[in-house]
């Protein structure tokens, strides 16, 4: 299963995470998700690499990207 699909999914439900944050950052999960997609190798550093490209060019703090994700798996596994 492609990661785009598996996180359309998710967002999909409407996620209290994903509706709480402000429509720059919707844009950069977005980004994320896309630039995940289109690389190659190591998810984590896939993931990580991704995070840090999109907090450059959105101009936000990689911590509050991060942080986001954080929640998000969060309330997926209803650990809250």
């Amino acid at each position: 299963m492609l990661v785009s699909k598996l996180v359309k999914e998710n967002l999909e439900l409407d996620s209290q995470s994903y509706k709480d944050l402000s429509p720059k950052m919707k844009e950069a999960v977005s980004d994320v998700f896309k630039l995940v997609e289109k690389s190659t190798g190591d998810i984590i550093k896939r993931f990580e690499g991704a995070c840090e490209k999109v907090s450059q060019h959105y101009n936000i703090n990689v911590i509050e990207l991060n942080d986001y994700f954080d929640k998000e798996v969060i309330e997926q596994l209803g650990e809250k």
